[in-house]
């Protein structure tokens, strides 16, 4: 099966500081992306109904992205978030990278807009 990469964007009403925190801690992640999440030093245990998946921080930069490497993920896939703010409006823009098999790409960009309208409930951002 081929797998591709996918990115997204959303309009996030959030400081980059406050949106790092919920992509990069455990109590934050918790509020909208797994069930538990427990951290030892680059490591992550993400939690889903009892399922444990292991993911290792690649690389980060505070207030600007995060990359992830998931153990079910292939070699050369990430899961990536990246905050940028919009030039002229100064918005918060999340990006997220991630990978799926090609026939699943659909499901996959669902998947991330329900995750992230739970992030920005989280947030009070409303957009």
């Amino acid at each position: 099966m081929d797998r591709v990469k996918i990115e997204c964007d959303f309009f996030i009403k959030s400081s980059p500081a406050i949106l790092y925190n919920f992509l990069t801690s455990p109590e934050g992640l918790c509020q909208w992306f797994a069930d538990k999440v427990d951290m030892t030093g680059s490591k992550y245990f993400f939690e889903w109904e009892g399922f444990v998946e292991e993911a290792v921080c690649l690389v980060k930069e505070e207030d600007i992205y995060v990359r992830y490497k998931l153990e079910e993920m292939e070699d050369e896939e990430f899961l990536e978030f990246r905050i940028e703010r919009a030039e002229i409006s100064n918005d918060t823009i999340l990006f997220v990278t991630d990978f799926a098999d090609a026939d699943d790409v659909e499901d996959q960009r669902l998947y991330w807009s329900a995750q992230i309208d739970k992030l920005k409930s989280c947030l009070g951002s409303s957009n």
